[in-house]
């Protein structure tokens, strides 16, 4: 899968930085196993683990060309958010 992110103009790095999540971070959530659910528009949003245990989100927008997105933001899933997603995925094994 090719993976595209969103450059910060302020910053000239990827939007993801800010939020203390690398690029290898978000291949690996993308690739992996997890939660894939439509956002608004025409966006999506994946939630998965990272090898290094880190649970996040990653919101994309699939591009046009195939096996492709857009990465807009990606950020650690913390509080409420994770224990739904950890419920969401012990569910899913059933």
């Amino acid at each position: 899968m090719q993976i595209r992110f969103y450059i910060d103009p302020e910053t000239h790095e990827p939007h993801i930085c800010g939020h203390g999540v690398t690029e290898d971070e978000v291949e690996q959530v993308m690739a992996g196993p997890g939660e894939d659910k439509r956002g608004g528009k025409e966006t999506r949003y994946k939630t998965g683990r990272t090898s290094g245990g880190r649970y996040l989100r990653v919101v994309y927008a699939p591009d046009p060309e195939p096996s492709s997105v857009f990465v807009i933001t990606a950020y650690p899933l913390t509080g409420k958010a994770l224990k739904a997603h950890r419920r969401y995925m012990r569910g899913k094994r059933k």
